[in-house]
């Protein structure tokens, strides 16, 4: 028994309506964006979808996942049932109970079940908003709403059948349903059950249908949207960024919000607001006002605001950039980013946090030279003399003085790419050496470039300043073609990801190792050969963020440091993709830390926590802040040392 199926097709088909308005107004904004492939690949985006979205792959990496897999799930299953119930309500005779009993009785088992755990899942995640919340402002009336309308689509969906099986409408096995029945119903006439039966059914219409058309305009959106944002996930890592061209007229960096691809828009619908970006972001995480979930919110606000006036050729209304409350971000967010990568690595729908803070940046220094005051010295050292002290380029050959290293010539196989930090800062050049003798023992053809060795411009590309950096790049490919490099070692995984990356884009095809991978080649090859067993008591070993999330490289470093010591070194609580920042990345290492606590002194806390008596990096930025760090904690018994040192050690 259901309602008159004419008045509720003229209810329906309103409301559909009135959905299909609003996803097409809301989606068709991210029309305003530019122009981005993300197609490609038709096979492997599938296989993705499948796995990320279905299959909940990201989700899951946390423990509370579970209970969103199963909601997930079970609107999956539900949305047949759901279609049951419309198709009904439309023309009665179309029934699953129009099936043989030995299909209909499992389905209806099935959808009763699976209503069941839909309950269970909303009832848990409303107490855990309460008790645990993922993050503070994770309380809101939005989510309640949402929450307590799914409550009520299932508390209607066991009450319509309970009190249809207690007169004996329905006689499919519904446990829970018959459950409620018997609790509430029991005894019931046909009669009787019509006004419950109408009650419960145009509850569930009604609950159905408003839920339908809240979505579009609820942080809950992300039901229609993060489906298809895994579609077009990016494959690659967001290890680089685009290359601009530099004519006048152009303009550079995003300034408005049709100055990102659609796909950049497209993520600020797709965001879930589950907080997880925000847990692992180390400026979030120190007190810092960049919070990455907020400004995906400000971007989707953003665009809401002055899509439509831009649409219709306008100019927005809201500033992107500014000190203008929801909507907006501020320059203090976009400076604090280190560029770690690790909102991108934990985010369950795949949406690119960081290139959209990054192109913030250009803007902010190509076209208003607007930037902290610390880096005008930074800016003019690297255009004036190719390093970030503005040391004198024949310095650069110092750290080998007392050594016979050879200038890269057509004889030699490898390019030592001795980076700014190994070539100047006094402690990295202890590491420069230490390779220097590494390879020699074990009988690699290289050279270096001495004064003629350039930065590779990373810190000025994420800060922002793409005009230095696309010109230092430019003239270190022009430098190596005619040199002849072709294979290139780094010690830096700043400098590795760079001419790994970046320098793609510029025509340079020359293979690049980082130390980690090429020591850990040498051992296993046997053409390097260790004489001791380095002791350095208790070792803990910390990811650097360009090396591992960037790049993917976690494994060689820790088979170094275990064939050079004996042992396996010891985890720090957050290890390989979930590593923490130390904070120098995104061209935080030339500037101060304002605002909140240090990001160092937070990893080096982490790293006290394992009694370590050596922490092994394989980064000159991570060297320098765990060393200051670990002065300010007086930890000074603790020693530092990158991997290279380790094994030359072992050499002695």
């Amino acid at each position: 028994m259901i309602p008159n199926p004419k008045i509720f097709t003229i209810v329906f088909v309103a409301a559909i309506l009135l959905f299909v308005w609003s996803c097409v107004r809301r989606f068709g904004l991210v029309t305003v964006g530019k122009p981005e492939d993300r197609f490609e690949n038709f096979p492997a985006r599938i296989r993705d979808t499948f796995v990320y979205a279905f299959a909940q792959k990201r989700v899951l990496q946390k423990a509370f996942g579970l209970n969103h897999f199963i909601l997930f799930w079970s609107f999956m299953v539900l949305l047949l049932a759901n279609g049951e119930f419309v198709l009904k309500g439309l023309h009665r005779s179309i029934t699953f109970m129009a099936l043989p009993a030995a299909i209909h009785n499992p389905l209806y088992f099935l959808f009763d079940l699976v209503s069941l755990f839909a309950l269970i899942c909303v009832i848990v995640a409303g107490i855990r908003r309460i008790v645990a919340p993922p993050y503070p402002e994770a309380i809101t009336a939005d989510a309640y709403f949402i929450l307590g309308m799914i409550a009520g689509l299932m508390i209607a969906y066991f009450n319509l059948h309970g009190v249809e099986i207690a007169a004996g409408e329905v006689t499919a096995t519904m446990p829970i349903s018959a459950a409620v029945g018997n609790m509430f119903y029991a005894g019931i006439t046909p009669e009787a059950a019509h006004p419950y039966i109408t009650f419960w059914w145009w509850l569930h219409a009604l609950i159905f249908l408003v839920f339908l058309n809240y979505l579009p305009y609820s942080k809950h959106m992300h039901i229609l949207s993060s489906i298809p944002n895994c579609y077009f996930r990016r494959f690659e890592k967001a290890n680089t960024l685009p290359v601009e061209t530099f004519v006048k007229g152009n303009k550079f960096g995003v300034e408005t919000i049709d100055q990102y691809t659609w796909k950049d828009l497209f993520d600020s619908y797709s965001c879930t607001e589950c907080g997880r970006c925000q847990m692992v972001c180390p400026a979030s995480q120190t007190g810092k006002p960049l919070n990455p979930r907020q400004v995906i919110h400000d971007l989707k606000i953003n665009l809401l605001t002055n899509g439509p006036i831009m649409k219709k050729g306008g100019k927005p209304v809201l500033p992107l950039i500014g000190e203008n409350g929801e909507g907006s971000i501020t320059e203090d967010q976009i400076w604090s980013c280190t560029s770690c990568g690790a909102c991108m690595e934990v985010c369950p729908v795949f949406i690119e946090q960081m290139p959209k803070i990054l192109q913030l940046r250009r803007y902010l220094v190509e076209m208003k030279a607007q930037f902290p005051e610390e880096l005008l010295n930074l800016f003019e050292n690297m255009e004036q003399r190719s390093n970030p002290w503005g040391i004198a380029p024949t310095e650069r050959t110092k750290w080998c003085a007392q050594l016979n290293v050879k200038t890269f010539d057509d004889s030699c196989e490898y390019l030592l790419y001795v980076g700014c930090a190994g070539a100047f800062d006094a402690r990295n050049k202890q590491v420069t050496v230490a390779l220097a003798h590494i390879l020699d023992a074990a009988g690699i053809s290289w050279g270096i470039l001495g004064k003629e060795e350039m930065c590779c411009g990373d810190s000025l590309r994420r800060l922002g300043n793409e005009f230095i950096f696309d010109r230092m790049a430019k003239d270190n490919v022009k430098l190596w073609k005619e040199k002849g490099v072709k294979k290139i070692i780094t010690m830096c995984p700043h400098c590795f990801s760079t001419l790994q990356n970046d320098y793609r884009q510029y025509g340079f095809e020359g293979e690049v190792i980082h130390h980690a991978d090429f020591i850990d080649n040498l051992l296993k090859s046997g053409k390097l050969k260790l004489k001791k067993t380095v002791d350095l008591g208790r070792v803990v070993f910390h990811d650097s963020c360009y090396l591992g999330r960037h790049n993917d490289i976690y494994d060689s470093p820790r088979a170094v440091l275990s064939k050079a010591t004996g042992k396996a070194p010891t985890e720090m609580e957050r290890n390989r993709d979930q590593s923490f920042c130390c904070g120098a990345g995104g061209g935080r290492m030339w500037m101060e830390e304002h605002l909140g606590t240090r990001i160092n002194l937070a990893r080096v806390d982490e790293a006290l926590t394992k009694n370590p008596d050596t922490v092994c990096v394989t980064c000159p930025y991570c060297m320098t802040m765990f060393d200051d760090g670990l002065k300010d904690k007086n930890a000074d018994k603790v020693v530092v040392k990158d991997i290279a040192e380790v094994v030359a050690e072992g050499l002695r």
